[in-house]
């Protein structure tokens, strides 16, 4: 009997239990199809990814070279031994012979290892971004996050230079369509130039803290726990990840694409004189990090006789100032979006002078703060100009954002594909000081040239621009219907086209007709006159 109410209980309970599931998963299908909490969830699938590519990318700093190098050894030692096998061990310690070639060989492996994830990257984005614009944004975020995934697992069991050099090309493959189509997604929900400097600012945010926080991540557990376990960490969270998207996003269920605008080529946004200035200082700005990462190390060696523990926690304390410059610029850009470009320049005159103080530090605790500051200004571009992209194509060209976030990912692609393997020749022949001013003195040199975007707040859509700068009829029936809702407008307005008389409107640009053929009528009637 007592066993009959028990089991009746627990089946009640359980009952209850699968109810509470229900209505938990009903729940959160309801707020799945609300627009505003799906792409609260989709800035959160976004972020991950990028958190995930900045840690892979910098998790094996800490790894590679020491795990090449007792590769090397274990090679060196194995060939020894089969030449040799009479020798004792200590002729063998003595053989493997360590000189300056052997370690000049092992430098020019890891750069090129390193540089190889930005190389790949350079060379698809282009073909990512005009695949995005065909097809969306969630097909090629997938699609990332698989190469991802896969990228990550050959890292995890790879034991030779060859492997893991085709795992960092792989990640480099998987980045160009995580990162753009990321960026991309975000660009597309958030339309709001506030929130979408926010939504920005969170990604970048992650991008910051994935770069930073990753090599102290992948020392310790590779110390303690071997080679593969930080990379089945992020493997896994990479899965994870990947599967929240298929259940959020259902990129083979609904195809919208039919009555979505053209995107613009990404050659033509190339050669857009504004988006050309923006890409410049994407590139511009990063270089000083992406050249120090692989040289200060050494030098710190060198001439503060640092330990393995600074060395590996020196960009860590530079996470704070950039979510500092992510906040402060997010705040500044609400209050006063007109000040986009100034934001921008301020932030590469930081690098600069920050960059120029580098060398001056004897201690790691004078290290940090030009550290900081380099990482608080690149906090302030990339804040500042990433959204000014997205504002770019929505008032010149097509709102389709995959070509010009993978511009963007081109110009960071720059400078980390030439960081590895160009910083190092620097340093060697010029010194390390010169490198950092040089680097100083070209991001305060580019900084006046953000003042071409000064004016770019005031621009509003123009068809008559589009058409200009794209030589093309309007694409789709997005672009048809968009072109003919504008021109009722136009004839709805009072001061619009008459086709009695000259009266032509001041069109949205700013751009008075009138005035402009009054001023051309008394300069040719001036010349009569003469």
């Amino acid at each position: 009997m007592n066993a009959d109410v028990g089991s009746s209980g627990l089946a009640r309970s359980a009952a209850v239990k699968l109810s509470e599931m229900g209505a938990r998963t009903k729940q959160l299908g309801t707020a799945m199809q609300d627009p505003h909490q799906q792409r609260r969830i989709i800035l959160v699938i976004v972020c991950v990814a990028l958190l995930l590519d900045n840690m892979l990318y910098m998790v094996i700093v800490p790894i590679i070279p020491d795990y090449l190098a007792d590769l090397e050894n274990e090679q060196s030692e194995h060939v020894h031994v089969v030449l040799h096998p009479n020798a004792s061990a200590s002729q063998r310690g003595n053989g493997t012979g360590a000189g300056p070639d052997k370690s000049n060989n092992l430098d020019v492996q890891i750069g090129v290892l390193f540089a190889s994830k930005a190389i790949l990257q350079l060379l698809v984005n282009p073909l990512s971004g005009t695949f995005i614009d065909r097809v969306g944004y969630d097909i090629p975020l997938l699609i990332g996050l698989t190469v991802m995934f896969l990228s990550t697992c050959i890292f995890a069991f790879g034991e030779n230079y060859a492997t893991l050099f085709a795992a960092r090309s792989l990640q480099g493959l998987g980045s160009a369509f995580a990162d753009t189509s990321g960026l991309a997604m975000i660009a597309d929900k958030y339309t709001e130039e506030a929130e979408r400097s926010r939504a920005l600012g969170i990604a970048l945010a992650f991008i910051s803290f994935g770069s930073l926080v990753a090599p102290p991540f992948g020392g310790v557990l590779y110390e303690f726990a071997g080679k593969r376990v930080p990379f089945l960490v992020l493997a896994f969270v990479c899965l994870v990840d990947g599967f929240l998207f298929l259940t959020v996003i259902r990129p083979f269920s609904s195809r919208t694409r039919e009555n979505m605008p053209v995107g613009t080529p990404i050659y033509r946004l190339m050669i857009d004189p504004y988006i050309a200035v923006v890409a410049g200082a994407l590139t511009v700005c990063n270089i000083p990090l992406a050249f120090l990462e692989p040289t200060i190390a050494n030098w710190m060696e060198s001439t503060m006789h640092s330990t393995q523990w600074q060395m590996g926690l020196t960009w860590l304390p530079a996470f704070f100032p950039h979510v500092f410059g992510v906040y402060i610029t997010v705040k500044l850009a609400a209050r006063h979006p007109n000040l986009q470009w100034f934001y921008g320049a301020l932030g590469m005159v930081i690098i600069g002078a920050s960059s120029c103080t580098v060398p001056a530090c004897k201690s790691f605790g004078e290290l940090i703060a030009p550290l900081c500051g380099i990482c608080f200004g690149i906090a302030l571009v990339d804040t500042a100009l990433l959204p000014t992209l997205a504002f770019l194509v929505d008032v010149r060209h097509v709102s389709v954002y995959g070509s010009v976030y993978a511009i963007a990912d081109i110009s960071y692609s720059v400078a980390y594909a030439m960081g590895p393997v160009v910083a190092g020749q620097i340093v060697h022949n010029l010194g390390f000081v010169q490198l950092n001013l040089g680097m100083g003195l070209v991001n305060v040199l580019y900084a006046p040239a953000l003042l071409l975007l000064r004016n770019v707040c005031q621009m509003r859509p123009s068809y008559s621009e589009r058409d200009t700068l794209l030589e093309e009829a309007p694409q789709g029936l997005y672009d048809t219907i968009r072109m003919e809702e504008r021109r009722d407008k136009k004839k709805k307005k009072k001061g619009g086209y008459s086709s009695a008389g000259n009266c032509l409107p001041v069109d949205e640009n700013g751009f008075d007709a009138f005035k402009a053929q009054r001023s051309q009528s008394e300069e040719s009637s001036g010349a009569e006159f003469t």
